[in-house]
């Protein structure tokens, strides 16, 4: 049975967000991971499919088709244990209950477009990564 890839919804307009998927593009070895843009129809429908509200979970949510998703802090972590290797040892903060890290995570994101800055439109992807990006 083919295996399904994980699929990580970023705000494609987000500076800060295009990095991280950059980030998470090279340290994706084993080819995990699938990309859409929050603001594409794809990932509209797969927010609205899961009962994600968007006004409040707008910048990274990650999904493992038939089984979980994530948001936030959770979502990042889980892309981190995916890598391997050191990147594990950051599960430690999953002892730290979701409702504490979010606070962090939270002000990042409400802040990401000060900081960061945000572009016009969504991230095209280079040819050689097309393949990995969705709708």
């Amino acid at each position: 049975m083919k295996e399904e890839k994980k699929i990580i919804l970023f705000d494609g307009v987000c500076n800060l967000c295009n990095g991280a998927i950059q980030f998470i593009i090279k340290r994706d070895k084993k080819d995990v991971f699938r990309y859409a843009a929050l603001q594409s129809d794809l990932g509209a429908q797969l927010v609205k499919e899961r009962g994600i509200d968007t006004s409040t979970v707008d910048s990274f949510v990650l999904i493992e088709p038939g089984m979980a998703y994530y948001i936030k802090s959770d979502a990042a972590l889980e892309i981190a244990r995916s890598f391997g290797g050191v990147w594990k040892l950051l599960q430690i903060f999953k002892w730290i209950p979701s409702s504490f890290r979010n606070v962090i995570y939270d002000f990042v994101a409400r802040n990401r477009y000060r900081w960061f800055g945000k572009k016009d439109q969504c991230m095209v992807p280079t040819p050689e990564l097309q393949a990995k990006f969705l709708g």
